[in-house]
């Protein structure tokens, strides 16, 4: 059996270049030894656990959709509102929705506190993300490219 305590480990933070997306994530999965680039499943583990956490009036990530990943998301604490393919949805404390791939999605911090979230994803091998807002592509193997014709940053054309 592998055990972690979440209240013990560091989470990741990232901001974005402008300031205008931050968030911090503990990586739950990771600490239970999956390896993210790993091909092999008993090394990769058959899907991911994050506990995300957003600061107020922030959102973590730019909008987006997976072309073969489903993510689950659970709010823990805090306020917020999702942007989806048909709109904007408040959430709150034990909301829980679910993103298929091909669903564009973001989450933002509203709130006046942070926004903790559990995230679960299966990560299949091969899955890419598209930003509607700036037309890109990001392709993770065998590393993370954000690109339209050449590489770009991961905020390029989202702030």
């Amino acid at each position: 059996m592998r055990k972690v305590n979440t209240n013990e480990l560091e989470p990741m933070k990232w901001s974005s270049p402008k300031g205008t997306m931050a968030g911090e994530g503990i990586q739950v999965s990771e600490a239970l030894g999956r390896k993210r680039d790993s091909t092999d499943i008993m090394e990769r583990h058959p899907f991911d656990v994050e506990i995300l956490r957003i600061p107020p009036g922030k959102a973590p990530y730019p909008y987006h959709s997976h072309s073969a990943q489903w993510e689950f998301y659970h709010v823990i604490s805090g306020s917020g509102s999702v942007r989806h393919k048909d709109g904007i949805t408040p959430v709150v404390a034990g909301d829980a929705c679910i993103f298929l791939p091909g669903e564009p999605h973001q989450f933002v911090n509203d709130g006046a506190e942070m926004l903790a979230i559990y995230v679960i994803a299966d990560n299949p091998i091969g899955e890419a993300c598209f930003y509607p807002d700036s037309g890109k592509w990001s392709h993770p193997l065998p590393e993370r490219r954000l690109m339209r014709g050449e590489p770009l940053d991961y905020f390029d054309g989202e702030e």
